[in-house]
């Protein structure tokens, strides 16, 4: 540990060089005289509250002085003269450069020697809480996480009036030292699991964070390139945080991040919704239930309709209609295909263009792009159908992850079902087994495909039928 001389002069120069206050513009250095003795303070402008620093400011110089040079005398300082909340004596020079560069004020004082003085009145510019654009519920609480971790635990402390609520602070990034918070209940968590989650966080070794919690998860879990499935469930609303927490899961909070990531996850857990408690248990879970099979289908529709195509002597004739009526000029498994590409690209000018168009040139380009390609004979009526089902279905649930997850292994489905027929589609389905099973999550013991692997009967009912909450809970 790096400690400050016990000379303040000495003190005073070493910051100025370690900080380079005179060759940044908004690291400011006051110095004040307070009786026959001098302080000297470091901040970064627009982080302090311009009004708390300026009446410390008026009341220290209403001092006769910091009193006698002593090694408890910093002490002695806060104790009596020091009218904030936050605020703490610190020996350890690291310690001060991190937190002022995180906006605390760093006092030195003449009288000091080794120590000094960090005053915690910094205000981060944030935008106010609002209710997350993709998930978004019909009844129930309007409000989101931001991108200011205090504000975000400030969110979940307010739903939770617990003392088992546990807060950790951990810095992660050498060079960015990014705030991160593990949230959990202390008599509801798997305490090793806690621990587990604490010892991977403290051994990351990287030198920034820079995509919030998408860097932080890359860091957590060593990815596997070639499995999409998402590693980590993460949500923008408070009070989806909050019921995970009260049933044992940990979230973690990233600074700079809107999102809490929720830990452990499984696949199942994706499908569950905050609108599902908004709404009484048999509403709930209807609408669970058709989440389920509505987004499930996703997988297995377009690679079922073309192994039709490819066996039509298995279809019964009263199920004749669902093969085409007419030949199109393209194969239809390229048009399957290039309706998957080209529903990536609508998706893609739909995000850069201005939201005052964003509806109406997406709806309108694509039912003229699909009514064309039917017309001219690139494509057939059935696959647009399809598609543009399943263009839909994929946001019955809200990981965009998981999405694209069920694409690519559907265009892979599609690929082997017309190379290998019956073979082909059954491998698909296996790939997508594996894939699930083996997916690499910080899970710990857990499955990534519980409560099914290992089997608990009664949670898996629970991520079906939105069962009445106790009232014990």
């Amino acid at each position: 540990m790096r400690r400050l001389s016990k000379f303040y002069r000495e003190n005073v120069a070493l910051l100025d060089k370690e900080l380079r206050v005179n060759e940044s513009f908004d690291l400011l250095k006051k110095v004040m005289k307070i009786g026959n003795d001098e302080i000297t303070l470091y901040y970064i402008d627009g982080f302090v509250k311009d009004g708390v620093m300026e009446k410390l400011m008026i009341y220290f110089l209403s001092l006769d002085g910091l009193g006698e040079t002593s090694e408890d005398s910093a002490d002695k300082f806060l104790i009596s003269h020091l009218p904030y909340v936050e605020a703490e004596v610190t020996e350890d020079f690291d310690n001060m450069i991190q937190m002022m560069l995180s906006g605390a004020t760093l006092m030195l004082g003449s009288s000091f020697e080794d120590k000094a003085i960090l005053i915690d009145s910094r205000s981060y510019p944030a935008r106010e809480t609002q209710e997350p654009e993709n998930d978004r519920v019909m009844r129930g609480a309007r409000d989101g996480f931001v991108e200011t971790l205090i504000a975000n635990t400030a969110l979940i402390r307010r739903r939770i009036r617990d003392t088992a609520l546990t807060m950790t602070y951990i810095s992660v990034g050498k060079r960015t030292k990014t705030d991160i918070a593990l949230c959990y209940l202390a008599d509801k968590a798997d305490p090793e699991y806690v621990d587990y989650l604490k010892e991977k966080l403290k051994n990351i070794d990287t030198g920034s964070l820079t995509l919030g919690h998408q860097s932080l998860t890359e860091c957590l879990i060593k990815t596997r390139w070639y499995n999409p499935f998402p590693k980590i469930r993460n949500t923008e609303r408070p009070d989806a945080a909050v019921a995970q927490i009260l049933e044992g899961s940990v979230i973690i909070l990233c600074d700079n991040s809107p999102e809490a990531m929720i830990l452990p996850t499984t696949i199942f857990d994706f499908m569950q919704e905050t609108n599902d408690f908004y709404y009484p248990p048999l509403t709930g879970s209807y609408l669970r239930l058709v989440r389920h099979i509505v987004f499930w289908s996703t997988l297995i529709l377009t690679p079922v309709w073309y192994l039709l195509i490819k066996n039509p002597e298995i279809v019964p004739n009263w199920a004749n209609f669902v093969l085409p009526a007419s030949q199109a000029k393209i194969p239809i498994i390229v048009q399957l295909l290039l309706v998957e590409f080209f529903l990536d690209g609508l998706k893609l000018a739909s995000m850069n263009t201005p939201s005052m168009l964003a509806n109406s040139l997406s709806i309108v380009g694509g039912l003229i792009l699909g009514d064309f390609a039917v017309d001219v004979g690139w494509l057939l009526p059935e696959v647009i159908l399809y598609m543009a089902y399943i263009s839909i279905a994929t946001f019955t649930q809200t990981s965009f992850e998981l999405g694209y997850a069920f694409k690519f292994l559907r265009v892979i489905t599609l690929i082997l079902t017309a190379l290998f027929n019956y073979w082909g589609f059954g491998a698909g389905l296996l790939l997508t087994l594996i894939l699930i099973c083996t997916n690499k999550t910080a899970n710990r013991r857990r499955s990534y495909l519980y409560p099914l692997i290992p089997f608990n009967g009664k949670a898996l009912l629970g991520l079906y039928i939105r069962l009445k909450r106790s009232s014990k809970t």
